[in-house]
């Protein structure tokens, strides 16, 4: 049996990411802010498998803490913790607010940080692996994205140099870097024409699947993934 733990599971990437899992036999707890959506999400995903539905906010180590210890409670083990959870607020720096900043940061990359800290114990134990979400946008800056870039860029560095804190202990650290994904960022409703040429959150989880397949003497500490063809 493994166990995983996604944050930001309830759509999206988050998702298709516990939804492939499912399919292959993982136990899958998915967390969201609210527990409606979480209940939501999980409602369809039970068809595939063994899931659990939490209330949890990234942002609090505490509520972090929380979602372990039921997990814990019901399946006694964490092997897999997909950080996921995450917001894009774009502006010119002489226009962006100075909350929608400190939401981006604080999601984004200490929220990353909580879920590493409250989960790694366990992590640990089991010889786990740990994924990240950053984006192409962690090493490829543009106009507008002043506070985006800056939570991905330091969320790309943050998983390197976990990756090589945790390697000694058998625990895989990748981070996974997508481009366009056709997912509900940004407040962006999927549809199925216009978004066609983007990467699907299908695909996001037959990734996590693959690299989870690979041998334990080869890590895979970043890969990069974008759309074959990028939109015309």
């Amino acid at each position: 049996m493994k166990v995983a733990l996604i944050t930001g599971g309830s759509k999206g990437i988050g998702f298709g990411i516990a939804e492939a899992l499912l399919k292959e036999g993982y136990k899958v707890a998915i967390t969201s802010r609210t527990i409606a959506s979480a209940n939501q999400a999980a409602s369809h995903l039970v068809a595939h498998g063994d899931v659990l539905a939490i209330e949890a906010d990234v942002t609090d180590f505490k509520s972090q803490q929380g979602a372990v210890n039921l997990i814990l409670e019901k399946w006694g083990q964490l092997d897999i913790l997909i950080a996921n959870a995450g917001v894009g607020h774009f502006a010119p720096i002489d226009e962006l607010d100075v909350d929608l900043w400190k939401e981006t940061i604080d999601t984004n990359l200490t929220g990353v940080f909580y879920s590493i800290k409250a989960t790694v114990e366990e992590i640990k134990k089991n010889k786990g692996h740990i994924f990240t979400i950053s984006s192409l946008a962690g090493t490829n800056f543009f106009a507008g994205g002043s506070a985006y870039n800056a939570s991905k860029f330091g969320l790309t560095g943050f998983t390197q140099s976990v990756m090589l804190d945790l390697r000694k202990y058998g625990v895989k650290v990748s981070t996974i870097m997508p481009g366009s994904v056709a997912s509900h960022f940004n407040d962006h409703q999927p549809n199925a024409e216009n978004d066609a040429w983007k990467i699907q959150p299908e695909d996001m989880g037959k990734l996590i699947v693959d690299l989870l397949a690979m041998p334990a003497r080869t890590l895979p500490s970043k890969v990069e993934i974008r759309p074959t063809t990028p939109k015309g």
